[in-house]
């Protein structure tokens, strides 16, 4: 069956001709001229997304961040096309999980070989993905425990080694209250001597990070806490 790919730009003239040469590669390619129009599209079933900055209400970057915070959707590979040429816009893209940047003008020749490219790096992970999924969302809180990634509303949130542990437990433990004793035995099982305190203040770290779910944290005093559903 043949890899599908969405092209998602608002120039007309410039989405057939890329679908057509598309097409010509072996490639199943369907066209949206919005991000809205695109988000009406069932989007997991893409290989890959041919995204545009530059577009109507809901741009480029906040349509990835969309799809970044949804879990069916966080693993489609994004290449952004765009006119927009700064380091900075480079930068934030790829920050946002895209896996790769094409500026235009561009030549159809260049865009399929990013594409084989980028295809051909994503297919196998995809593959393992399927076989051991990795991937922990509570709606826009995601958790890749194998890349060691949290993302929060499709933005990469830095997080130390044993706040992220510590929020992967409690998320892999919700909807129950966790003591301080089962929280130290596996967080923090390769130290000699740990404080109670650590724990608070790794969780008091982890609020302030993660922002709006921050307050899916809970405290129960005297048993511990947990993560609420």
């Amino acid at each position: 069956m043949a890899e599908r790919i969405l092209i998602v730009d608002d120039e007309e003239t410039l989405c057939e001709v890329l679908k057509l040469n598309l097409e010509n590669e072996g490639y199943d390619v369907d066209i949206a001229f919005s991000a809205e129009q695109a988000l009406t599209l069932d989007l997991k079933s893409y290989a890959l997304i041919l995204l545009d900055i530059m577009m109507g209400e809901i741009s480029g970057i906040k349509m990835a961040k969309m799809l970044k915070a949804d879990i069916t959707t966080a693993n489609i590979p994004i290449i952004f096309t765009t006119a927009r040429d700064t380091e900075d816009d480079m930068i934030m893209g790829l920050n946002i999980g895209a896996d790769d940047y094409i500026m235009k003008p561009y030549t159809v020749r260049n865009v399929i070989a990013r594409v084989r490219t980028v295809l051909r790096r994503t297919t196998g992970s995809k593959n393992h993905r399927a076989e051991k999924p990795n991937i922990v969302q509570v709606e826009g809180l995601m958790l890749d425990l194998e890349f060691k990634r949290c993302m929060v509303d499709g933005t990469e949130v830095k997080l130390a080694k044993k706040e992220f542990e510590l929020l992967a437990y409690l998320i892999g433990h919700r909807g129950r209250i966790c003591s301080r004793e089962q929280i130290l035995s596996r967080v923090w099982s390769d130290e000699v001597v740990i404080l109670d305190r650590t724990i608070d203040v790794n969780i008091t770290r982890l609020r302030s990070k993660i922002g709006a779910y921050g307050s899916y944290i809970v405290t129960r005093s005297g048993f511990g806490y947990g993560f609420r559903d």
